[in-house]
């Protein structure tokens, strides 16, 4: 089995141990009452840089990037940095992460008074996974073709749209391209393979090119210069999503800060 086989087999244990504890009806009740979505869309073309940053504490490939991190440490730092969007990695066994950070996060960011909006960064398979990331918080949420049938992409979008989040639909390769459709908000393309976790930028730039114009392209994982940012903007991509070079700093809402500075030079 690949990381990724393994995760999703773990994804599916814990996703019916979870239904267990909070029922999907009552998940759906808590979301008639949740808050209204902030934009990704909109705040990737209002953004200069369209830095994702992202909250995520390990990965399988490197283990702990920053073991203990704490959401109020970094998060609010993120968006007074100027990041377009945050991330935040809610797989507990593999990263490390919550649906508490979520719920921390969205809390922190509201108490600031920022309508960054917020990713719940998660391997989803499941509808009720949409249902939880509403409750906890998010704005809009990933679906990762490299697990999802284009009928369940498709699916899956369209009760994230019926709850007001948007969809990031991740593609690493060309045969998923087949994902795509017009409920896809935004398409990221993964410069990590998913199989082996090596990353690549080209990916970004040959996958991209291939993508219709008419949807907004982000490009992940494996970007640590504001060159290869302003590179990748020439080729038409308005987001970025970067997590261990902010991470592994001492201070990563600094190291964000200096990164936009930098990419705005």
């Amino acid at each position: 089995m690949t990381i990724l086989d393994k995760i999703i087999a773990n994804k599916r244990i814990e996703i019916a141990a979870q239904k267990e504890v909070v029922s999907p009806d009552e998940l759906k009740e808590i979301c008639q009452t949740a808050r209204v979505c902030h934009s990704f869309k909109a705040a990737l073309l209002a953004s200069e840089t369209g830095i994702i940053a992202e909250f995520k504490r390990k990965s399988p490939s490197k283990g702990f990037i920053k073991e203990g991190a704490a959401v109020a440490d970094i998060v609010p730092g993120y968006a007074r940095s100027g990041a377009a969007a945050i991330s935040v990695l809610t797989d507990s066994d593999f990263f490390g992460g919550s649906l508490d950070d979520l719920r921390e996060a969205r809390l922190l960011l509201d108490a600031e008074g920022f309508k960054t909006p917020l990713l719940r960064k998660e391997f989803i398979v499941d509808e009720y996974q949409l249902y939880q990331a509403k409750a906890c918080g998010a704005d809009f949420v990933l679906l990762i073709a490299a697990v999802l049938t284009p009928a369940e992409t498709t699916r899956l979008a369209e009760v994230a749209h019926a709850l007001g989040l948007e969809v990031l639909l991740e593609i690493h390769n060309e045969a998923e391209l087949a994902n795509i459709s017009p409920v896809i908000d935004v398409v990221g393309i993964n410069n990590r393979n998913l199989a082996t976790f090596v990353t690549d930028i080209n990916t970004s730039v040959s996958l991209g090119e291939k993508i219709p114009h008419s949807y907004i392209r982000i490009s992940e994982s494996g970007i640590s210069e504001p060159e290869t940012v302003r590179t990748l903007r020439a080729e038409g991509f308005l987001g970025f999503l970067m997590g261990e070079n902010f991470m592994k700093q001492t201070n990563p809402a600094q190291a964000l800060q200096e990164f936009v500075a930098a990419v705005r030079r």
